[in-house]
């Protein structure tokens, strides 16, 4: 077995030297996905009409609050006047309202509630047009990786030569200003 060992070595170091750097291997590019949604004329719209959909509801939620207010003034001020089943009925009924607002805001802006639904149905056919032209660009640009510097990856420093998120917009037939991006 020790006589293979050499016959075996030899060739991997001879192949691993005569193998270029693996950062001559890679090319990188990255996009600013907020500035491309910026740039695209859809996205106004999109924005204008999930913000008229939170105010909506915000003032549901505020229209709650004022009446969970009214019930616990109403309360206090007459609180020595009740007696002790009334004023455990009227506690309960202010907890029920405030568990009902809870309850509401989770519904309407909680991880899995309304707002989200819509945001995630009203940008993904963005989000996909801008995949698409991404995947385009880097296969015609010979990117091995491109990254989104607008999510959770954090570029501390990048060359703006890399950015391609002007190509991406071009691909989606939206031109823009070099002053834009």
């Amino acid at each position: 077995m020790k006589n293979f060992t050499p016959f075996l070595i030899l060739p991997l170091l001879l192949l691993l030297a005569a193998a270029p750097p693996v950062e001559a291997q890679q090319k990188i590019g990255y996009i600013d996905s907020d500035v491309i949604m910026r740039e695209i004329p859809e996205y106004t719209g999109i924005r204008q009409r999930l913000e008229t959909i939170a105010q909506n509801w915000k003032q549901e939620i505020d229209e709650m609050q004022v009446e969970i207010e009214r019930l616990r003034q109403d309360f206090e001020a007459r609180e020595i006047l009740f007696t002790p089943d009334i004023r455990r009925q009227r506690q309960q009924e202010i907890d029920r309202k405030v568990r009902e607002r809870e309850q509401y805001i989770n519904r309407r802006f909680g991880p899995d509630g309304d707002y989200f639904r819509q945001q995630e149905e009203l940008l993904e056919p963005l989000q996909q047009r801008i995949l698409e032209a991404v995947v385009k660009v880097a296969e015609r640009e010979g990117f091995d990786h491109v990254f989104d510097r607008a999510g959770d990856y954090l570029f501390l420093f990048s060359r703006r030569r890399w950015d391609i998120s002007r190509d991406v917009l071009q691909e989606m037939g939206i031109f823009v200003d070099d002053d834009a991006l």
